[in-house]
């Protein structure tokens, strides 16, 4: 069973910057999308960015400007580049990495942004 794994989480003062990382244990074949969430306490889980194997990206209007995904096609990993953030970023940011027969989701790493 293949498990995904987020890192790079933390404490960060507003204005600050984090990335994320996210790594499958071993490979997946045919990765289609890779896109990270997130879930505030008391919220839904959100889409935050997403990026397909041609290299197509969406953002929620929310984010837009400030955190950049990208992804390496090599290892199957993806980042968050987040700049800039927020009080209202603080959640927890999961990763998905899908391809066409399963949705590989990992546990989460949480982003707190406090001064």
């Amino acid at each position: 069973q293949v498990q995904v794994a987020e890192s790079g989480g933390g404490l960060v003062q507003p204005g600050g910057s984090l990335t994320l990382s996210c790594a499958p244990s071993a490979n997946i074949f045919s990765i289609g999308l890779w896109a990270w969430y997130r879930q505030a306490p008391g919220k839904q889980r959100e889409l935050v960015a997403e990026v397909t194997l041609g290299g197509g990206r969406n953002y929620a209007d929310s984010v837009k400007g400030r955190f950049t995904i990208s992804r390496d096609n090599s290892n199957g990993m993806v980042y968050l580049q987040m700049n800039n953030l927020k009080p209202e970023d603080t959640a927890v940011y999961y990763c998905k990495i899908q391809n066409r027969l399963a949705d590989y989701w990992g546990r989460g790493t949480q982003v707190t942004v406090s001064s």
